[in-house]
């Protein structure tokens, strides 16, 4: 099961060049794929700063492409204590990394910060 960062969202959802192959495929081949409400939340502040596009109903079409959203709890919350070293990192990225550790997830990102960790549930998006 993977969990795909607010980048790979975007990435799949605009079906771009950057979203590498390997990565692609690991989605494919995945028996569940889960979106946090917290990429939900990032993406659509971003949009409302005007630093992004976001498709209107972006839920709906999450659900659309098969795609499960997953919830933000307070053991989620909690969990970021798993990761100290993000202590100053982007708090949507502390949230999701926490998530997939505690959920057993594969996360998909493009976050070179959550790349460096070399947590071997991570995975390169790019790649």
């Amino acid at each position: 099961m993977l969990l795909l960062d607010s980048q790979a969202v975007l990435w799949l959802l605009d079906d771009s060049p950057k979203f590498g192959s390997q990565a692609r495929m690991t989605i494919t081949e995945a028996t569940r794929v889960y979106v946090s409400a917290a990429s939900v939340w990032e993406l659509t502040i971003k949009a409302m700063l005007g630093k992004l596009t976001m498709p209107a109903g972006l839920s709906d079409r999450l659900l659309e492409q098969g795609l499960f959203l997953l919830n933000v709890t307070s053991e989620d919350a909690e969990a970021i204590r798993r990761f100290p070293e993000l202590a100053k990192h982007d708090p949507f990225d502390r949230l999701i990394i926490a998530q997939a550790s505690l959920g057993n997830l594969r996360l998909v990102t493009a976050d070179r910060v959550l790349l460096a960790l070399d947590r071997d549930f991570l995975i390169d998006a790019t790649v």
